[in-house]
């Protein structure tokens, strides 16, 4: 099984504490997911994420149905947490989420996507062809939106989120 690893680093002018606190409410999942994913919960998720909590929603993949759980590996606030698919599109799926305080008001935010295509070389052409750039695609959007959702908590009297060119790096593993 080939293992692709997808990361991305984001500048979140918002403390560290309330950003982790933002990220390990899962209800804010729902927010940053784009549009075209029809993105729902299939349960009420809970207030805060632990270790061992599910959470069970549906999305659509190119127009297909797909029922996804998943399970938090582990939690270690305000610095990381880790979910991995239970059930879903892809072979492996392991996404973790560090925070790095970068002093007052300032976060560092990195996703470390790890994941795996079913169905082999067909997978993997198909990651190639399309998985890869659908996996930028929401990203960016989840970049924006965060800086649109933050906004207004700022406009609230609180700090802001600063939309920045996004840093990725993509490997292959073997």
């Amino acid at each position: 099984m080939k293992i692709f690893i997808f990361s991305r680093a984001q500048l979140v002018h918002f403390p560290l504490e309330e950003t982790f606190a933002f990220f390990s409410d899962p209800r804010n999942l729902q927010l940053l997911t784009p549009p075209f994913l029809h993105f729902e919960f299939r349960r009420e998720p809970p207030l805060i994420v632990a270790a061992g909590t599910i959470l069970e929603y549906r999305l659509r993949l190119y127009g297909v149905p797909i029922n996804w759980r998943t399970r938090i590996e582990s939690v270690e606030p305000p610095r990381k947490f880790v979910d991995i698919q239970e059930k879903g599109p892809y072979a492996l799926w392991r996404h973790t989420h560090t925070f790095r305080d970068l002093g007052g008001t300032s976060t560092e935010m990195t996703d470390r996507v790890e994941y795996a295509m079913p169905f082999g070389t067909v997978g993997e052409l198909a990651n190639r062809l399309f998985v890869g750039r659908s996996l930028r695609q929401i990203f960016d959007y989840r970049q924006s939106e965060l800086a649109s959702v933050l906004g207004a908590i700022r406009d609230r009297g609180k700090p802001c989120a600063r939309d920045l060119p996004p840093v990725d790096r993509e490997y292959t593993v073997r």
